[in-house]
């Protein structure tokens, strides 16, 4: 287990796998944009590795994306639902 990774009581959700489908972009082209391996991009994806604060903020950074778009406490919602959700003018 990574040194990192917080356990059930304080889980790191991510959309990184969401967002490099939308860019077309491989694990191996993400993991080179923020000078990582492959392999530690496939560890974040399934949640299995959490990033250092470091990563976190480059993975971003690749994406344009604020922390909190990528990275999450609680589990991403499925955008598909969010923005069904607002064009009802639900909350999602």
């Amino acid at each position: 287990m990574s040194p990192v990774r917080r356990g059930e009581t304080l889980p790191i959700f991510n959309r990184i796998a969401v967002l490099r489908a939308e860019h077309r972009m491989s694990r191996a082209t993400l993991a080179e944009a923020v000078d990582v391996n492959p392999q530690t991009i496939g560890a974040l994806e399934r949640g299995n590795h959490y990033p250092s604060l470091d990563l976190a903020l480059r993975i971003c950074e690749v994406f344009r994306l604020p922390v909190e778009a990528v990275f999450s406490r609680t589990e991403f919602t499925p955008l598909s639902a969010e923005v069904y959700a607002r064009e009802k003018g639900q909350q999602p």
